[in-house]
């Protein structure tokens, strides 16, 4: 097998394992609905849950830097750490414990941390365009996002837990695909050592923050707005579930058209540009009290959310390497902990609308970030 077919194979390897890993890790926040109904938890447990979520990709974002050197390789870490989705989601469907469900959310947050930081060496590696390849990358999981609500009303017609099950079996296929691919070592000079001269970089540190904030925004609504619609009355029933599928066609319509239509010019521009539309259409979203307006007002963020995350990566350019994401993703992730558990925590002392509000903060952060990273000059940016 010759180099190119390798990378071919890495490549497409990146892509199935994101879209299964979309499906597998968008699906917690309609599961995290589910339980709440079933076991009446209250709010502050619920996003508990989310939390420990993003605290196990966390943990497995720093493991994936460190591990490969333990283990002797990094196929062995990311075997390890992607099985989290088959045995996170099998927990959940044997038991209703909480400190269980808890251990369920962590590992399904380790493999949902592995996965991006894997699938980011194996696409950013593989690919001749990098901002085209993330974007594609990103597209295959907003694919899996956008189905997730259908795979879950299909296995809820088998029983409550069958939903459970049925994400376990996909977590399953997802680490075959990842068995089955070869896969290099990164992130060390030629000389054998590890580089860490990112970490004296400005670009590398705003990017972050920026990261930071888009995690804490997108989780925070990924998770938490299902429940926001059911509870407040905007959207009744199981409707609110679907709205998942509008946030991530939207999302999937976005990259696709930065991935093969208007690819973006100055990239630092358009991520300014995106972080305001989020800005806008999030304060609307917190606005609109009928189903129309939340739904059009959701799709909009979105869909200018949709290009934030893979292009502010593919910004990180020659500095990718496994040591370098297993710093910047899991630093950034610490939004993805933080901003759930404090909507849950305000929803509980005041009401879920204003947890939801305060999801404008990190919108705003997103934004300022974007700023300073347009800002830097050129030779700091590219």
């Amino acid at each position: 097998m010759d180099e190119q077919q390798i990378l071919a194979r890495r490549r497409n390897a990146g892509f199935t394992a994101f879209f299964f890993s979309g499906i597998c890790a968008i699906s917690s926040g309609v599961v995290v609905s589910l339980l709440q109904e079933q076991y009446g938890f209250a709010y502050g447990i619920t996003g508990t849950l989310l939390s420990l979520m993003n605290i196990g990709n966390l943990v497995a974002g720093f493991l994936s830097g460190i591990l490969p050197g333990m283990l002797g390789g990094m196929k062995r870490s990311v075997l390890l750490l992607s099985l989290g989705y088959l045995v996170g989601y099998s927990l959940m469907g044997f038991t209703g414990a909480v400190a269980l469900l808890g251990l369920g959310f962590f590992l399904v947050g380790a493999a949902k941390g592995q996965v991006i930081n894997t699938c980011t060496i194996l696409v950013g590696d593989s690919s001749p365009d990098r901002t085209r390849g993330m974007n594609l990358m990103h597209s295959c999981y907003a694919c899996g996002a956008l189905l997730c609500p259908f795979v879950i009303a299909a296995a809820g017609r088998a029983g409550a837990k069958a939903p459970l099950f049925l994400l376990a079996l996909l977590g399953a296929a997802l680490w075959l695909a990842f068995a089955l691919t070869p896969m290099g070592q990164g992130g060390k000079k030629a000389g054998g050592k590890i580089d860490w001269s990112f970490l004296r970089s400005r670009r590398f540190w705003l990017l972050t923050g920026l990261i930071f904030c888009q995690n804490a925004t997108e989780t925070s609504v990924t998770g938490w707005m299902v429940t926001y619609f059911k509870d407040s009355g905007i959207i009744a029933g199981m409707l609110s579930t679907y709205t998942v599928t509008v946030m991530w066609g939207a999302t999937l319509i976005g990259r696709l058209l930065i991935a093969f239509v208007f690819p973006f010019k100055n990239p630092r521009r358009a991520m300014v540009g995106m972080g305001a539309g989020c800005l806008v259409a999030y304060i609307g979203l917190m606005l609109a009290r009928s189903q129309t307006p939340a739904i059009v007002l959701l799709f909009l963020f979105a869909f200018a959310m949709a290009g934030m995350n893979p292009t502010a990566v593919a910004a990180a350019g020659r500095m990718t390497s496994v040591t370098s994401i297993a710093i910047l993703l899991p630093a950034a992730s610490l939004g993805a902990i933080v901003m759930p558990w404090i909507i849950g925590m305000v929803a509980e002392a005041v009401s879920l609308t204003a947890g939801m509000a305060s999801n404008i903060v990190p919108c705003l952060g997103m934004l300022a970030f974007a700023v300073l990273v347009a800002r830097l000059p050129e030779e700091e940016a590219v």
